[in-house]
């Protein structure tokens, strides 16, 4: 893990840093940061328009401890590019354009989502909970966790005549 926190972090910006000096000497400085800025732009777009969706049916399916689908992976994978191409640099944006674009993409998730299955197969995922505050969804907001929903109902036998009020349960004790 040292490994790859140590190219994250030091590694990956510093290739990026030369290489956008290399760019920036071929086409000049101002249409270097006309570029940087669009990719930016287009990535902070794609990564606002897939980013909560996808991520949380990444983790519902890590918590079902089931392989996330190919839909699913693909998803994480356009986020990953979007964030990418947010980031200033010729390595990063390359990175994140090849985990937009669909043929790429698909090299991509295929070993991606053998890795996640091996690691559910060996029991070597580790789950947090996590709680995330609504927001406005345009009014569609989900409400805050732990709301009740008071119901009345029936029981009804396979015949469908209702053998009547299903008995309440004690709620939960006073404090």
């Amino acid at each position: 893990m040292g490994w790859l926190l140590f190219v994250l972090f030091i590694v990956l910006p510093f290739v990026d840093l030369v290489l956008l000096l290399r760019v920036g000497g071929v086409i000049g400085f101002f249409p270097t940061v006309l570029l940087t800025f669009a990719t930016g732009g287009f990535g902070a777009w794609l990564a606002k328009r897939e980013g909560l969706r996808v991520w949380r049916a990444w983790t519902r399916a890590l918590a079902e401890l089931r392989a996330p689908e190919q839909g699913i992976v693909d998803g994480v994978l356009v986020i990953a590019g979007g964030a990418l191409l947010m980031a200033p640099g010729v390595l990063t944006d390359l990175i994140g354009l090849a985990f937009l674009l669909p043929l790429t993409r698909k090299l991509i998730a295929r070993p991606l989502r053998a890795w996640a299955t091996r690691r559910i197969e060996r029991a070597q995922v580790r789950l947090v909970e996590t709680q995330v505050m609504p927001f406005d969804l345009g009014g569609d907001a989900i409400r805050a966790i732990g709301d009740v929903v008071d119901t009345t109902g029936d029981v009804v036998d396979t015949t469908g005549e209702s053998l009547g009020e299903v008995p309440e349960l004690p709620g939960p004790p006073e404090r």
